[in-house]
């Protein structure tokens, strides 16, 4: 399922990351990688994120959490 559906306070383990090769570089760059954790810290508006992964807290837009499978 993607991030985007997981619910505040939940860890997931990401399965897999979707997209163009730019978006996949670039949440791969910001630690999102198959097998890594990743916790929801809250839920924004329409479905922004603010997740921790890698000790890191970072925002993520609906279209970019829709992208990583967990």
């Amino acid at each position: 399922m993607p991030l985007s559906f997981s619910n505040i306070g939940e860890t997931v383990v990401i399965s897999r990351i979707s997209g163009s090769g730019a978006i996949r570089k670039h949440l791969t760059d910001l630690g999102f990688i198959a097998g890594e954790e990743v916790s929801v810290i809250s839920k924004v508006g329409d479905g922004n994120l603010i997740v921790k992964v890698k000790g890191a807290r970072i925002a993520l837009d609906k279209m970019l959490a829709c992208k990583i499978f967990v």
